[in-house]
């Protein structure tokens, strides 16, 4: 796979994912953490603020894994 096309699919994955994440994660603030106190909605912001970098590093690792050299 050429890198122009790698880099293209790499960067409409991520940004995908940073937008289905947030209303995702939105979503679930919205629906669930309405009765709970202030430490609950800090933690779940926290937790949810960080969990989106597992993913992102699996597309991020995919993009500079190098193609095997042919020949």
């Amino acid at each position: 796979m050429p890198i122009r096309l790698k880099k293209l699919i790499g960067t409409i994955l991520l940004v995908a994912l940073v937008i289905i994440y947030a209303l995702i994660a939105s979503a679930i603030a919205v629906t669930r953490l309405a009765e709970y106190g202030s430490l609950a909605h800090f933690l779940f912001f926290l937790f949810s603020g960080l969990l989106w970098v597992l993913p992102a590093m699996g597309i991020i690792k995919w993009l500079i894994i190098e193609p095997p050299q042919k020949g």
